[in-house]
């Protein structure tokens, strides 16, 4: 049985008249014919297998529908994120999960889904969720027996053509990804798209940076601020007070910054990240030349630990391991003698602040969580995490404070965490 072009061709012009933004994904789509399928599939090439018979007995509208579906599967990368979270044992529940994810803007742009589609509604969960959160309602054993192909978990298929049948690499799949995001975009501020449409393509669009880089950089900056900050002393006499006789001529002092580093030790912090991130720190601060002597580490949660001088970030022991009050820790930084010139603040951002940075002190604080609130307006604020990454100054950004349920636990497990991910080097 041969598989009808004209109508898959026609069902595409269909769509692209009521969604034009989505024209480059379905004209990405290779079409294959997969007899006795009973349905359409897709895999990571974008290539879409089409049961003839199926195309047959299917309406225009109801063709375009399910491409849609389909070429959604791939725009949102699920077997990407299928592996990412480990659903090889849970393939049909994944499969269900995705479906509702989809289904829901397609119900919402009037495209015709033919049968019985999974939609939220079906599992009882709202509409505008991802996969990932319609999964924990998916029992296996009420998984659709629907299957979309390896395109949705990255697990392969007998009617895969593989990497020998030229289909779309990587790169180019992110390029139509990318492309696609755009369209979306640009049609949301003239028209009507759905929502989760409209979600995806901010996320897609939004500049990936690696915060590892940007944290670099910061305390980087932060070291040339205190570098600079040169001065005249009369402890050492200028070189050229020989030729002034009877005068004393002081000469110019560079000072060699020192640095604070704050650690934020409340049971609610990413024990991962935060290895990362002291890495980061120890590294930049190495490069920057700190003298080794000059680096102070100071553990908080709602008290202060003793201060720990340290050679390198693998030296650190981290205590704690309750609720979260870093205006004690930044006052203990402000405190200390000889001054630091830079604090650099790992945390969170579950906590209250103070009205006012440590005196003489520049802040830069990474934040290890998304969607905290805002920090003060005085800090530096890197997002360490590997959704994206924004550096701030002097505009609210992100932090909060959400108190330990374990107040008193102990931090040992942090500190060996922690410390194993800085020995191991993250840079």
């Amino acid at each position: 049985m041969t598989l009808d072009l004209e109508k898959l061709q026609a069902a595409r012009v269909w769509v692209t008249r009521g969604q034009p933004y989505l024209a480059i994904a379905l004209h990405s789509l290779q079409l294959r014919a997969a007899p006795g399928l009973g349905t359409f599939a897709v895999d990571r090439a974008f290539r879409l297998y089409a049961d003839p018979a199926v195309v047959d007995a299917w309406s225009v509208p109801e063709v375009g529908a399910v491409l849609v579906h389909e070429v959604w599967h791939l725009l949102r990368d699920h077997a990407a994120r299928a592996e990412r979270i480990g659903v090889t044992d849970r393939p049909r529940a994944w499969n269900t999960a995705c479906d509702a994810e989809i289904n829901d803007d397609l119900i919402e742009a009037g495209l015709p889904l033919p049968g019985r589609p999974v939609t939220p509604a079906l599992l009882r969960l709202p509409d505008g969720l991802l996969a990932e959160e319609y999964l924990a309602a998916v029992p296996e054993r009420d998984a659709r027996l629907v299957d979309c192909g390896s395109g949705v978990d990255g697990i392969a298929r007998g009617w895969d053509e593989g990497a020998h049948v030229p289909g779309l690499t990587p790169v180019q799949a992110d390029l139509v990804r990318a492309a696609t995001a755009r369209e979306v975009a640009d049609a949301a501020r003239i028209g009507t798209v759905p929502g989760g449409w409209q979600r995806w393509a901010q996320r897609a669009l939004r500049p990936k940076v690696d915060w590892r880089q940007v944290l670099a950089g910061s305390v980087r900056s932060g070291l040339g601020w205190a570098s600079g900050n040169v001065d005249y002393t009369r402890a050492r006499p200028s070189r050229r007070a020989a030729s002034v006789p009877g005068a004393v001529l002081p000469s110019l002092r560079r000072p060699v910054p020192s640095v604070a580093v704050v650690i934020d030790t409340s049971a609610s912090v990413d024990d991962a990240l935060l290895g990362q991130a002291l890495a980061e720190v120890d590294g930049a601060l190495q490069a920057g030349g700190v003298r080794r002597d000059a680096v102070t580490v100071l553990s908080c949660d709602t008290r202060t630990g003793p201060a720990q001088r340290v050679r390198s970030a693998a030296q650190v022991v981290l205590e704690g391991g309750g609720g979260t009050d870093l205006r004690v820790g930044l006052a203990a930084a402000g405190a200390l003698r000889p001054r630091p010139q830079l604090v650099v603040v790992l945390t969170d951002g579950h906590t209250p602040w103070p009205d006012r940075p440590p005196s003489g002190c520049r802040v830069v604080v990474a934040l290890l969580e998304p969607g905290a609130p805002a920090p003060p307006v005085w800090a530096v604020v890197v997002r360490a995490y590997d959704e994206g990454v924004r550096t701030t100054r002097a505009t609210p950004t992100a932090v909060t404070a959400m108190p330990s349920t374990d107040s008193g636990a102990s931090r040992s497990s942090k500190s060996s965490s922690a410390s194993t991910a800085v020995a191991g080097g993250t840079r």
